[in-house]
């Protein structure tokens, strides 16, 4: 079901017309990843002045620096993302996930209708079959519609006293509506898989989903500079069982994608818009079975700027900068082969993850064993920006 990136199915509805930054692996004498910028007549390689993609965002003004710097023709936007997914030639050109040393964070149970799912999930012990049941009761208790109540509000914390004597409290609604936000590190360093690429399922899971997502870009000093988009693939059986398992729920080769490339803000562009933004979602089988979801950023519990500020603090450094998954109001309930199974993914699965001013995000399913092994890590790219002269600065 492999399906081949172009323009129009990868590009903002805008196409070029914002500031679209990326890595591409270059070839040449020496070859290797290179931050880059797509324009109107190409793709440039923005490596001679920034050796990095954290380099560049890095810098005093990241905008600025992107319009003031030539760059070096690659490709045509076509040929890079034609060139992109499997049957990619190594001599061409190609995508490669928008980030490059930042530390990548996700901020979880930001959204009311996926915070109940995830109390669900605990409350069935991460089994499907028990997911409807529980998911009648704990709507008795709670209801559906927490949108209203500030996180660490005096109501909230009426809410958690009422819960607690219910024999209700989770917590996931600890930090659904208490004072702290989830934050918690998806992948490594280096380790997130791009647009076109196979994204893995540990073959241990049964019971698990994509998670559609916007993606912050932030630099060290916590300024957001543009936003992309993301899929936190979720293992529910995993997480279900304990929070403890949360590493092996979220953290599997190839679990992370992120893509297709960071829109910066602009003119045009802003961290109002991200507030305001829908991710879509679409999930086709090779079995024939299709699924459609949104998560509308209106519908956060949490403001994006407050969980930027959440990650990087006085109590956490960040020097290289680092993405920021926001969540997910998507949480899949619908059965998929019998009633009572709820949704889970199957091998061939493609996964589209879409926002009209940041582009589609386009992924298909293995599992994290077959998934491409991560072999290219900090000491891989160190050596590779030593051997191109892009160090000796």
């Amino acid at each position: 079901m492999s399906l081949m990136l172009t323009p129009e199915n990868t590009l903002p509805v805008d196409g070029v017309a914002g500031t679209l930054i990326g890595r591409a692996w270059v070839p040449g004498r020496i070859a290797g990843p290179s931050p880059i910028v797509l324009r109107a007549d190409g793709v440039f390689d923005l490596s001679e002045r920034f050796a990095t993609l954290s380099d560049l965002l890095e810098s005093d003004a990241p905008l600025a620096a992107v319009r003031q710097t030539p760059g070096t023709f690659i490709a045509s936007v076509q040929d890079l993302l034609a060139n992109t997914g499997p049957g990619t030639d190594p001599s061409r050109p190609y995508l490669l996930a928008p980030l490059d040393l930042q530390v990548i964070k996700a901020a979880g149970v930001t959204f009311a209708a996926s915070m109940i799912e995830r109390v669900i999930e605990e409350q069935a012990g991460g089994d499907a079959a028990k997911a409807e049941a529980v998911r009648a009761t704990v709507h008795g208790v709670i209801g559906d519609n927490l949108r209203s109540i500030v996180p660490g509000s005096e109501q909230a914390m009426h809410l958690k006293a009422l819960l607690i004597e219910q024999g209700m409290w989770s917590q996931y609604l600890e930090v659904g509506i208490g004072p702290d936000a989830e934050i918690f590190t998806k992948a490594p360093v280096l380790a997130s898989v791009g647009s076109g690429s196979r994204i893995g399922i540990h073959p241990g899971s049964q019971w698990n989903n994509p998670e559609p997502e916007v993606v912050l870009a932030v630099n060290s000093r916590g300024q957001i500079h543009g936003a992309t988009l993301g899929n936190d693939v979720n293992l529910r059986d995993f997480e279900g069982r304990s929070a403890l398992l949360l590493s092996k729920a979220k953290d599997n080769n190839a679990s992370c994608s992120i893509g297709p490339f960071i829109r910066l803000f602009d003119e045009h562009f802003s961290l109002d818009d991200v507030r305001a933004c829908v991710v879509d979602l679409e999930v086709q089988g090779e079995d024939g079975y299709r699924m459609h979801g949104s998560s509308s950023m209106s519908q956060i519990s949490r403001d994006p700027q407050d969980l930027a500020d959440q990650t990087l603090n006085a109590n956490h450094q960040y020097p290289d900068g680092f993405l920021l998954f926001l969540g997910t109001l998507f949480a899949p309930t619908e059965d998929r082969d019998h009633v009572g199974s709820g949704f889970t993914h199957k091998v061939g699965d493609r996964v589209s993850i879409s926002s009209p001013l940041l582009g589609r995000l386009h992924n298909e399913v293995t599992l994290s064993c077959e998934a491409t092994p991560w072999t290219f890590g900090v000491s891989a790219l160190l050596r590779n920006l030593a051997s191109r002269g892009l160090l000796a600065r």
